[in-house]
């Protein structure tokens, strides 16, 4: 048990940078998206230059980052959350309808690539404020523990 005193700040600080780069990435990406879509899709001049960052910010950032956020949070959750109370419940919620969106944004990253993607610039940019509002409803529950 003394160990895990020890490094919990260093569990936490992980998690939250790992959180950080998360939310950066997921916040960038759909804006790339309606940028993409905006100008021609797989027609235009600048569709290979799109193909490669959203590849590269979805696979080194991204994808890593929120791999890392879940494994530092499920090391901090272990034995320390109340799960008799309701904000741990809300918090699990948002993030997974964060990750959700994760996937959701991987799976139009691809149709983007194809040329085949439905989504519409305008759809992108209102997809674009679903992390802001998971982020906030999180961060409350951790902080400042409503329920």
């Amino acid at each position: 048990m003394e160990i895990l005193t020890l490094i919990q700040p260093w569990l936490k600080a992980a998690h939250i940078i790992s959180m950080v780069a998360w939310m950066a990435a997921i916040f960038y990406l759909p804006r790339l998206f309606a940028y993409h879509v905006k100008t021609g899709g797989i027609n235009s001049v600048s569709h290979e230059v799109f193909v490669v960052m959203e590849r590269r910010l979805l696979q080194i950032i991204a994808t890593p980052a929120m791999l890392l956020t879940w494994l530092f949070g499920l090391a901090l959750v272990h034995g320390v959350v109340d799960w008799t109370a309701i904000w741990p419940w809300v918090k699990f919620v948002g993030i997974i309808v964060m990750t959700w969106f994760h996937f959701w944004l991987a799976g139009r990253r691809k149709l983007l690539m194809a040329g085949n993607c439905p989504t519409s610039e305008k759809a992108f940019r209102i997809m674009n404020e679903l992390p802001t509002v998971l982020m906030i409803i999180i961060v409350l529950m951790v902080v400042v523990k409503p329920f």
